[in-house]
């Protein structure tokens, strides 16, 4: 199974930001966010299918950025959902064949080349993976009469990308929506299959708010495996 295709989804707007500009399109060591994105993973597989999902009315902004800033890497794209839900679909949608599919959020610019790769080499063996980072503060969990202390060490952060066979992946999203589903491991999850965790790397923040992206702007400088 050596045919690769990464979804890459980017449907954010700029409201946690305080920007009219969406996350995804913001300026990070003078390159749009998506970008850097799209490079991590085209880096590691340059015979891979890149699929980027947009709101349809991202598409031509998109399209003035990558002239803009002479980006070339190749991808394809295609029309987002009214959720991520719908967006994952849509980009679903375009694999054709037997393959891995990889699922990643647009605004996490700083996965590593080895976390990219334990989760598809486990997915390879197992039919998923997804990455994981342990808890490094404490946890409460709030209850009707408050909240109480829980073992941190059995909780696990999750990230993004999740990897998966392309049969598991496109039968599970032939179920019906569910507000459950907060992201792709838990789409799978609900057919009853077991997730594979692995380690994934503590850089690899989700760009949310300005102060992510200023803790992004010297991460990345920090980034050479790939």
């Amino acid at each position: 199974m050596n045919k690769l295709y990464t979804i890459i989804v980017a449907g954010g707007s700029g409201l946690r930001m305080q920007t009219s500009v969406p996350k995804q399109f913001l300026l990070l060591n003078g390159l749009p966010v998506l970008m850097h994105t799209i490079n991590r993973f085209y880096k590691i597989d340059k015979q891979q299918t890149i699929v980027l999902v947009l709101p349809a009315e991202h598409s031509d902004y998109w399209s003035k950025l990558c002239q803009e800033y002479n980006f070339k890497t190749p991808h394809i794209v295609t029309n987002g959902g009214k959720t991520r839900f719908e967006s994952v679909k849509n980009g679903l949608s375009l694999v054709s064949q037997e393959s891995i599919v990889v699922i990643h959020d647009g605004v996490r610019p700083l996965v590593s080349a080895k976390t990219i790769l334990l989760c598809k080499k486990k997915a390879l063996e197992f039919g998923n993976a997804i990455p994981v980072i342990d808890m490094d503060e404490s946890v409460r969990m709030i209850t009707e009469q408050g909240s109480v202390s829980v073992e941190r060490n059995r909780y696990k952060k999750v990230q993004t990308p999740q990897v998966f066979k392309s049969s598991v992946i496109i039968e599970a999203y032939k179920q019906d929506y569910s507000p459950l589903f907060t992201d792709d491991a838990s789409v799978v999850e609900n057919m009853g299959v077991e997730i594979n965790l692995v380690e994934g790397n503590k850089e690899n923040i989700k760009i949310t708010h300005s102060s992510d992206l200023l803790i992004a702007s010297e991460l990345i400088k920090q980034m050479v495996d790939i």
